[in-house]
């Protein structure tokens, strides 16, 4: 094995000597040469974590710093007359800052360092091989910082659940990044050049320390959770109204106002409005009712919310850095969709998503078509667990719902001729189709985005479930509130297509497929918090159950070469 490194070491050496790119320092004290042995025997050993004080630190990205150190003949980077340079310190600084990336500093060797650091902060000199501890583990931590910062500490394949937005494409060279940081002062640029460029990722950035700046205030506090036995409306007293009223001012979400003290027990209509303002960046119905859920919700403390920001974080990381003129955004988690032009909102619509056994998929595909009066062709799983069942108990169930039982040429069969109490999902020989109409379950327009799940965005019959908070009642695909207004905006630079057009078509007897003249980006996300252009953080339902997972992950500690050395 060593000698396959020397081996190794001799040639890249070379190759580093022969290439065009090549760095050298330019300048080598005296000390220097010594340091670098002790990198250069640290790096070629078996181990594959390094201890400083007894505090074992395992070395993330080996191969690459191999590499790295290589090409400079294994002088150090990071240290000057055997002290650490500014440079050193300014990393430091920014490792001890990883947590407003929702990232964990430790991951970065900051135990460690901070050994060392204080060392020399005490004025005591760090040995030779000290030095070359400090070395390896500031440019293992950038290196590991770098690759988060860029695509995440947890691979979305990781996961329970689909995740099929394809991440960043190529990933910059981070060697070339920490050799650019080292032969200038450009360490903070280097690394925050990685972040996601999305102006959301900086704005929950803020939010994070502003949430790291309240958790001591909120800790001072000693609130116990609330709990209510009935909801609470406007005039009604009771004993946790002055427990919320405080709460509410410390969220920022009602001014603090003079009470007396008879009344301080009191739900008055001032209040109400800091509920509601509450209730609307909790994506609650903003109706003033002191319910269950916005207790809840005002139960939560800074830490649980800066761990859902994380989380968030970490999903913004791995999307592409991609700019869109025109796209459609859907937020499941947030019961959303969006029509996004030129970073204008042209439309905001609820919609229904799947429910929690039937999950709407993260994926990313282009509409390129609407469906007009649709037709509906049970899907495998729908006809399986829901339509058999009810054929089967009542055979006038397909005529209730305008179905046709039609075989695979598209011919009509007569469902009296079916043994449908012999049938099921595995044998069933012929398709279940339901013609247009107003009881059609897709409604009267579909929006299609061709894709591997089949799922797509349509109408609905059943108008009244946009009125409910909890809007996880679907089988997986997207049912939006303004289906009309879409097809509108999405057919405005088509001349012939009028609103008047589009109603009729609407309302037809039979399909008819229109072609956009554009393809149009849809983006299906789940986003459990997300600071708006008005800075103010909006916070969801973890509905499917997903961020308690990636939060065990982001916190779980980093193992030996986890990084990829790739870079």
């Amino acid at each position: 094995m060593r000698s396959f490194i020397v081996f190794r070491t001799l040639l890249i050496l070379i190759l580093s000597i022969l290439s065009e790119g090549a760095f050298f320092p330019t300048q080598a004290f005296s000390n220097d040469s010594n340091i670098a042995a002790e990198i250069r025997s640290l790096l070629e050993g078996n181990e594959t974590q390094i201890s400083v004080a007894g505090n074992p630190s395992p070395i993330h990205s080996r191969s690459t710093l191999l590499t790295f150190y290589f090409e400079r003949a294994f002088l150090p980077g990071w240290s000057e007359a055997l002290q650490p340079t500014c440079k050193a310190r300014e990393l430091l600084y920014l490792i001890r800052q990883a947590g407003f990336d929702g990232l964990v500093p430790e991951d970065y060797h900051l135990e460690s360092l901070n050994t060392l650091f204080d060392k020399d902060m005490e004025g005591k000199s760090l040995a030779e091989r000290e030095l070359a501890l400090l070395d390896i583990l500031l440019s293992d931590a950038f290196l590991t910082y770098a690759h988060h910062l860029y695509k995440g500490k947890v691979h979305p394949e990781h996961l329970n659940g689909i995740w099929d937005i394809q991440t960043k494409q190529t990933e910059p060279s981070v060697l070339g990044r920490l050799n650019r940081a080292l032969s200038g002062n450009h360490v903070k640029e280097e690394l925050h050049s990685l972040r996601p460029k999305l102006l959301v990722y900086e704005r929950m950035r803020l939010s994070m320390k502003k949430y790291h700046g309240m958790e001591k205030a909120y800790e001072d506090k000693n609130w116990i959770p609330l709990s209510i036995e009935e909801s609470l409306k406007v005039t009604q007293r009771n004993e946790h109204v002055p427990h919320i009223r405080e709460k509410l001012i410390f969220w920022k979400d009602l001014e603090s106002y003079p009470v007396i003290a008879e009344q301080r027990d009191f739900y008055d209509s001032t209040m109400a409005e800091g509920v509601k303002k509450f209730q609307l960046r909790n994506g609650l119905q903003p109706d003033g009712i002191l319910g269950r859920a916005t207790i809840e919700a005002l139960n939560q403390r800074p830490r649980q919310l800066m761990d859902k920001l994380a989380v968030n974080m970490e999903r913004l990381r791995w999307l592409p850095d991609t700019t869109l003129q025109e796209f459609i955004l859907v937020n499941i988690a947030n019961y959303s969709l969006d029509l996004i032009r030129e970073r204008d909102t042209l439309l905001h619509s609820k919609v229904i998503v799947g429910k929690s056994y039937r999950k709407t998929p993260v994926f990313n595909a282009t509409m390129s078509y609407l469906v007009f009066s649709p037709t509906w062709t049970l899907p495998p799983t729908i006809l399986k667990n829901d339509a058999l069942p009810a054929i089967r108990k009542n055979i006038n169930y397909l005529a209730q719902k305008n179905m046709k039982v039609i075989d695979h040429s598209g011919q009509e069969i007569n469902p009296n001729s079916v043994d449908w109490q012999q049938m099921n999902g595995d044998n069933f020989p012929y398709l279940i189709r339901q013609s247009p109409g107003p009881q059609n379950s897709l409604g009267l327009v579909k929006f299609m985005f061709p894709n591997k799940y089949s799922v797509y965005i349509h109408d609905t019959p059943s108008r009244e479930l946009f009125y409910r908070e909890d809007r996880a009642l679907s089988s997986g695909c997207i049912r939006i509130e303004k289906p009309f207004e879409l097809a509108q905006l999405l057919l405005k630079d088509q001349p012939l297509w009028s609103d008047e057009r589009i109603r009729s078509a609407m309302n037809g007897k039979k399909e008819q497929i229109v072609r956009l003249d554009r393809k149009i980006p849809v983006i299906i996300l789940y986003l459990t918090f997300w600071t708006d252009s008005n800075h103010r953080e909006n916070i969801r339902r973890d509905i499917y159950d997903r961020d308690i997972e990636l939060l065990k992950l982001l916190r779980t500690p980093l193992i030996a070469s986890v990084v990829g050395d790739k870079n």
